[in-house]
């Protein structure tokens, strides 16, 4: 049987992308975790980490071990949660990883009042609005917007909304503007879309029609700080979730464009790998953002 310390010490090395960086957290010298991953690496009779002083890489070989070996070490946490009675008392590191606005705007916030509520959980956050790999890159909890449906990873998948994409201006931008009555009508004023590459909108009405609009793109921004600025600025109509735009519009710094109608509809996703998602300390943190996401997006 592999020692299991060595297998420990494989999974923090992955988790931290490097000895040193896996050294720094666990208080291990940098030594000592690379003879202990010789010795598994001699153990297995494969490579499993591709490292040079430049670079690091997990192998295939190494990849389909760190999956296992990390679910071993969920259980025997899990079984050690067991025999100590604190399935109660939730503890241990809990990592979350959502998109940039998500992070800036409502779970930078919520997450250090549940990290206070229970002080035996250390909570790791990574801001990215690229899709990461959950098992492979360690994270507990992962929070997604998206419009189409997720591919069947494997991974339990907590659906917490869905949400219309509605249209919205600044009234500057409006005023003096004939005004917009049918979707046709967007088609002679400005855009602020999300991609250089976009060029169109299919609006889907109250009756289940769907009409495709060509607004001339004035800005385009991937984030939605930078969508946001521009059509505050006055640039022109965009498209994005309602939740997003319902504080702006009550505000009276944007304006609802063609009510009733939408864009499509945009899916609020939490992902979890399914032993981490048996941890006390998961749960509370899982439950927390579920909770406060759907009290939060709720448009009004």
């Amino acid at each position: 049987m592999l020692d299991l310390n060595d297998l420990q010490t494989f999974v923090q090395v992955v988790d931290h992308g490097g000895f040193t960086a896996a050294s720094r957290a666990t208080g291990t010298p940098k030594q000592t975790l690379s003879k202990r991953l010789a010795a598994l690496e001699t153990a297995t009779g494969v490579r499993l980490i591709q490292r040079t002083s430049r670079s690091f890489g997990v192998t295939e070989l190494g990849r389909d071990l760190y999956r296992h070996a990390a679910a071993m070490l969920v259980e025997a946490e899990a079984a050690e949660n067991v025999i100590r009675g604190r399935l109660g008392e939730p503890s241990g590191t809990v990592r979350v990883t959502a998109g940039v606005y998500t992070m800036q705007s409502e779970l930078s916030a919520l997450l250090p009042q549940v990290a206070l509520r229970h002080p035996g959980i250390t909570l790791v956050l990574n801001a990215t609005d690229r899709f990461v790999d959950l098992i492979l890159e360690g994270y507990d909890i992962a929070v997604r917007d998206h419009m189409a449906p997720l591919r069947d990873s494997g991974l339990v998948q907590r659906r917490l909304m869905i949400e219309d994409f509605w249209l919205a201006a600044a009234p500057a931008y409006l005023a003096g503007r004939p005004p917009v009555i049918e979707p046709t009508d967007l088609n002679r004023m400005d855009a602020v879309f999300s991609g250089p590459n976009d060029s169109f909108w299919d609006l889907h009405g109250p009756d289940g029609q769907t009409v495709r609009v060509t607004p001339r793109s004035r800005f385009c921004a991937n984030d939605v700080n930078g969508t946001l600025a521009g059509i505050v600025a006055g640039l022109g109509v965009t498209a994005m979730p309602a939740s997003i735009c319902a504080g702006p519009i009550a505000r009276g710094e944007l304006v609802q464009v063609l009510p009733g109608w939408d864009m499509g509809q945009v899916t609020t996703t939490m992902l979890m790998p399914h032993r981490r998602g048996l941890l006390p300390s998961v749960r509370v943190v899982a439950d927390a953002i579920a909770n406060h996401l759907i009290v939060q997006r709720a448009p009004e």
